[in-house]
């Protein structure tokens, strides 16, 4: 949030207001493409998530690779219980 795009309202508050000279319909997107290669938009890589199934491949390979570590550690003397 910055004061740019949020103007105080008189009541101790914060109001969301556009940017001088721009409405709230002009469409923002015009705003990510290149203007000097006249390039298609750029992509909002938030609106491309990662699928839960390969979210959950990591934590589990992560949990896997650090439990082996461990294992590891533990069993070869590198770690000791004191």
């Amino acid at each position: 949030m910055t004061l740019q795009l949020h103007r105080p309202d008189g009541s101790g508050g914060l109001v969301p207001t556009p940017p001088p000279g721009r409405s709230r319909a002009e469409d923002w997107r015009k705003d990510l493409r290149s203007y000097r290669w006249h390039v298609a938009p750029l992509r909002n890589t938030e609106m491309n998530p990662t699928s839960t199934v390969a979210a959950v491949a990591f934590w589990v390979v992560l949990a896997g690779l650090t439990f082996a570590l461990l294992l590891w550690g533990y069993g070869s003397s590198f770690w000791h219980w004191h």
